[in-house]
C-alpha cells in the first residue's frame, strides 16, 4: 500500500472540513467549527491498480481580508510540504470564495508545479442561493476537473476524492502484479 497526501485548500467556511468528514466518516454535522491550523484524517481506498492510503490535510481557510497573509504564511508552506495532490474548494453560494480559490490556485501552481489539483464548487444543495455564473471559472488553468459537490447530501464527494486518488496513482503497478 502506498500513501498519498491530499491537501484541502480554499476560503474560509467553504466546507472543507465537512467534505473531509463526509468522505472519511460518511457523516455531516450542521455545527460550524472553524479549522485553526490543520486537521488530518486518513482513509484507505481500493483502486484498480492497488490500495492507497489517503492522508487528508484540511488546511485552515483564507478570509478575504487575510488572503495575502495566507499566501506567504510560513505555516501554510509547512502544511503543504509533501503534498501529492490538492482539492481546491469554493462555495457556490459565495462568489468571493471563487476569487479566493483562483488566487490560491495561482500561488499553489507556482509553488508546487506539477501537483494535480481538482476544483470543487461546494454547497450545491443550496440551489436557491447558488451564485455561480458563466465565466466565473476562467483562470483555473491546469485543473484536473471541476466538480459540483455537497457535503450535506454527499453529492460527488466520494467521486472527487477517488478521481484525484486515481490521478495520483495512474503510474503505479497493480498490487497483484498483473498489468
Amino acid at each position: 500500500m502506498i500513501n498519498r497526501k491530499i491537501s484541502l485548500l480554499g476560503g474560509f467556511a467553504v466546507g472543507k472540513t465537512s467534505l473531509m468528514r463526509r468522505f472519511v466518516h460518511g457523516v455531516f454535522d450542521e455545527r460550524y467549527i472553524t479549522t485553526l491550523g490543520v486537521k488530518i484524517d486518513t482513509k484507505t481506498v481500493d483502486l484498480e491498480n492497488g490500495t492507497v492510503k489517503l492522508i487528508i490535510w484540511d488546511i485552515e481557510g483564507a478570509d478575504p481580508a487575510d488572503e495575502e497573509i495566507l499566501l506567504v504564511n510560513s505555516r501554510m508552506r509547512a502544511y503543504l510540504q509533501g503534498t501529492d495532490g490538492a482539492l481546491l474548494v469554493a462555495d457556490g453560494t459565495r462568489p468571493s470564495t471563487i476569487e479566493i480559490a483562483r488566487q490560491v490556485h495561482e500561488w499553489f501552481t507556482v509553488e508546487y508545479p506539477g501537483v494535480p489539483v481538482a476544483l470543487l464548487l461546494n454547497k450545491s444543495d443550496l440551489v436557491d442561493q447558488w451564485q455561480v455564473e458563466d465565466g466565473c471559472l476562467e483562470g483555473f488553468e491546469g485543473i484536473l476537473q471541476c466538480f459540483t459537490t455537497s457535503a450535506l447530501s454527499g453529492e460527488n464527494v466520494e467521486r472527487t476524492f477517488f478521481h484525484l486518488a486515481k490521478a495520483l496513482n495512474k503510474d503505479i503497478a497493480p498490487a497483484d502484479g498483473s498489468s
